[in-house]
């Protein structure tokens, strides 16, 4: 194991090579670090940024003791790193951050509502299938509609389906693939918010204020930072922040998404233990942005300040909307965030603009 707090010039290893692998490794290179990418892409965006692409599968024992031999830490940039990845990384002695506990809450989708509510953070109601027939049981119970989702993976709206009625279930289970489920009762929700917030390994905590987001298609189209909320709703959302972070005893930047319903109580719909597409913001809005943080955490840095010095409009940019990239250059008040993807297809992450305003 590395001594802490890393000196600049270590070598911080990220698994995922896409546009949070990318982000990471410039705000590591800022801070005086390399970065060694673990990708099966060789010609990934954070590979091209990085001082070391190791190419190959995520679970592949010789790319992960490639990678255990530069890296004094690990960290990753999507929360389906294989568990086992993580294992043969410790074992070669390198320690990951966040831990293989947030990886397998993260991971099952039930887990993760058993975890949140047992950590004093609600959710909405639930239950879980793992048969067709299971699946319509639990549809006619809860009550219909209800969301069917996949229990490990899917993102971006990928894997799930709503089901109107109970008959409709089993077609549903299938759609999915016939795997686990989760089913999910409606929420009725004001807005959706998110909170980006961070632990150190002193156990020290940073949260940054509210994000509201809105989605298209199950895709983030728009975030708007500093949200307008009470003091009472970003106490709240602190909170739970603080629990989970202790209760995963949590290392580094998670995303936390989150339901405002109308008795102004705080649901959680989902954790992401890594940096998030709603904390792009804190880029042009805040003295350290989720990504510098996120390597403060790993690297066992003091955590940095996020006050918002501006308030931010966050917009993804999908696909070819991407080629008015020249029109958003001249725009004074638009910072231009772009990923570096060889391809803009219809719906793909290409990057994101930041429109500031004053606070």
């Amino acid at each position: 194991m590395s001594e802490l707090p890393l000196p600049p010039g270590s070598t911080l290893g990220i698994l995922g090579g896409g546009q949070l692998g990318r982000m990471l490794a410039l705000a590591a290179a800022r801070l005086g670090f390399d970065v060694a990418v673990l990708e099966r892409d060789a010609d990934s965006p954070a590979g091209r940024v990085a001082a070391h692409t190791i190419v190959g599968p995520y679970a592949d024992p010789d790319a992960l003791e490639t990678l255990a031999a530069v890296a004094a830490v690990v960290t990753y940039e999507f929360e389906n790193v294989p568990a086992d990845s993580v294992l043969i990384l410790q074992r070669l002695g390198v320690e990951v951050a966040p831990g293989p506990e947030a990886l397998a809450v993260a991971q099952d989708r039930v887990a993760e509502k058993q975890f949140l509510n047992a950590s004093g953070a609600p959710t909405v109601a639930y239950s879980s299938a793992d048969t067709a027939e299971e699946a319509v049981a639990a549809t006619a119970q809860m009550g219909a509609p209800v969301l069917m989702k996949t229990r490990r993976e899917g993102y971006d709206g990928k894997g799930q389906r709503w089901v109107e009625h109970p008959a409709d279930a089993a077609k549903a289970f299938a759609d999915l693939g016939g795997g686990p489920v989760i089913l999910e009762a409606p929420a009725d929700f004001v807005r959706e918010l998110s909170i980006i917030a961070a632990r150190g390994r002193d156990g020290a905590t940073a949260i940054y204020p509210l994000s509201e987001n809105h989605h298209e298609g199950g895709i983030l189209r728009r975030t708007l930072a500093p949200a307008h909320v009470s003091q009472a709703l970003a106490e709240q959302a602190e909170r739970i922040a603080a629990r989970i972070l202790s209760g995963l005893n949590y290392v580094g930047v998670i995303g936390i998404e989150l339901f405002e319903m109308k008795d102004g109580r705080l649901l959680v719909n989902e954790i992401a233990p890594r940096v998030h597409n709603t904390g792009h913001w804190t880029q042009d809005g805040c003295a350290v942005d989720q990504f510098e943080q996120h390597i403060r955490a790993v690297a066992g840095w003091p955590l940095g300040p996020t006050e918002p010095h501006a308030r931010v409009e966050m917009l993804n940019l999908l696909g070819d909307e991407v080629d008015a990239w020249a029109k958003l250059a001249h725009e004074p008040d638009t910072r231009l965030h772009l990923y570096g993807k060889r391809d803009a297809k219809p719906g793909r992450k290409m990057g994101h603009v930041n429109k500031l305003h004053p606070l």
